[in-house]
């Protein structure tokens, strides 16, 4: 897994493009409110950066998973650790774990794997999670 700087837009990005995958397949519904969230804008990403970071871990994925993409999508415990230290700044956090419940909820399902996530960010990070209504 490629690393980012401490507090970079791309870290935050590749937190945001795990919570895309973590119930294993991406939707186009999550892309669509990230994109109408500003999520460039938000995170002080590039245009199109955010595609390049989604690919990117795309590709990590796959290179550790034997191509077995079920398996691709589940980051270890020591990985998610790691990913998840690369944000250290309180503000960044709490906008990562922002944008990652707007595009967990934008398929107006939420999985276990997806809640997981948001549990396990909410909880490292000592960020207090907002309720995740799916209207």
């Amino acid at each position: 897994m490629r690393t980012y700087s401490c507090n970079s837009p791309q870290a935050a990005g590749r937190i945001v493009a795990i919570s895309l995958l973590a119930d294993g397949h991406l939707s186009s519904d999550e892309l669509v409110a990230l994109s109408r969230e500003r999520i460039a804008d938000r995170l002080g990403l590039k245009p199109g950066e955010f595609g390049s970071i989604l690919q990117g871990l795309c590709e990590d994925l796959l290179a550790g998973s034997h191509l077995n993409w079920t398996d691709a999508c589940k980051l270890d415990s020591d990985v998610m650790q790691q990913v998840m230290q690369e944000l250290q700044d309180p503000v960044l956090r709490a906008e990562v774990l922002a944008l990652c419940r707007t595009a967990i909820n934008a398929d107006r399902h939420v999985s276990e794997s997806e809640a997981q996530m948001l549990a396990v960010l909410s909880l490292a990070w000592q960020v207090r999670p907002l309720p995740h209504a799916v209207s």
